[in-house]
């Protein structure tokens, strides 16, 4: 088990639970932090309590262990950004080859703000479900930018913090087994029926969870979940 304490990432969707439970899994004392920054799809920010209540009821063994949530005000990145994501505007690929859902500098600035609440409250690991796999083509979620961020983050604040991506190099698939691998059903339902990620924050019901079924988030997490639950492993189990 390891120690110094983590800080999560967590904006209450699929990847995010997943990477609080792998957390929980592995440290001993464990805290969340999510953004406000005027996110379109802000129904993220009120599932947050609800996914995190749950997981102290259903998971005695992680209840003790998951501490504090922190949410930060960071609407001035909502008012800077021209972005599907920030605006009621229409999703669709720009001429630069990014989908108009990057949000530029949003994870580089929810890393050093993350990095100030573990200096903080002194954790020494910092989790994030920042993916190369299966992604939207953020250069902000690429390993490289990660490890760049780790280095700036400890030659600027004169720590060690590490950290962790441990969704980097799979892909949504491998995020459902994952999540079913430290949870089992129980956490699988629960980032079914709670998690929110679609962008245009519907919450209609479909069999791999709550969206409008038709954004690039929704269809992600779709398609990793129809492989999923087409594992024949799963299946013999008779476990989903």
């Amino acid at each position: 088990m390891n120690e110094g304490g983590a800080i999560v990432l967590f904006s209450g969707g699929q990847d995010s639970t997943t990477c609080l439970a792998w957390t929980l899994d592995q440290f001993e004392r464990v805290e969340t932090v999510g953004f406000d920054y005027g996110q379109r799809h802000r129904v993220e920010l009120d599932v947050r309590p609800v996914v995190l209540e749950a997981i102290r009821k259903d998971f005695p063994q992680w209840a003790g262990k998951l501490g504090f949530d922190h949410v930060i005000d960071l609407s001035v990145l909502g008012q800077v950004s021209e972005t599907s994501l920030t605006r009621d505007v229409e999703i669709a690929m720009q001429e630069n080859g990014l989908p108009n859902t990057f949000v530029p500098g949003r994870n580089l600035l929810f890393m050093t703000f993350a990095a100030v609440v573990a200096y903080r409250r002194g954790a020494k690991h910092i989790v994030t479900g920042v993916c190369e796999t299966d992604f939207s083509g953020y250069p902000d979620c690429r390993d490289d930018t990660m490890k760049a961020m780790q280095l700036a983050i400890n030659l600027g604040m004169d720590s060690r913090f590490v950290v962790h991506t441990p969704l980097m190099w799979i892909d949504k698939a491998e995020t459902w087994r994952l999540s079913h691998r430290l949870g089992g059903r129980t956490l699988v339902d629960l980032i079914r029926e709670e998690s929110h990620t679609c962008y245009q924050g519907e919450r209609t019901v479909h069999d791999w969870g709550r969206g409008c079924g038709l954004c690039p988030a929704c269809d992600l997490r779709a398609q990793g979940y129809l492989r999923f639950v087409a594992d024949p492993h799963l299946q013999s189990q008779a476990s989903i």
